[in-house]
């Protein structure tokens, strides 16, 4: 199932400067838990954006939770 969600989460340099967003439509994946954190439900982020899919932010969380599974956090110099 995670397989076909992330399908769903596209690169091109020619949409939102390279940024993963929603099958190919103007939405980063930035922006959907941007939504989300804000407190937003699904429902009403489907609600105000007509063209996205429930797929389509359950696709943003898996891309999220894959993109935190890393080994090792370095702290960078201040």
């Amino acid at each position: 199932m995670e397989n076909t969600l992330l399908q769903r989460i596209t690169l091109d340099v020619n949409i939102c400067h390279g940024k993963p967003s929603i099958r190919g439509l103007r939405y980063p994946v930035e922006f959907i838990l941007e939504l989300l954190s804000s407190g937003m439900t699904i429902e009403e982020i489907l609600t105000d954006y007509d063209d996205l899919e429930r797929d389509d932010i359950l696709a943003a969380l898996v891309f999220a939770t894959r993109l935190t599974r890393v080994k090792s956090i370095y702290r960078i110099a201040s």
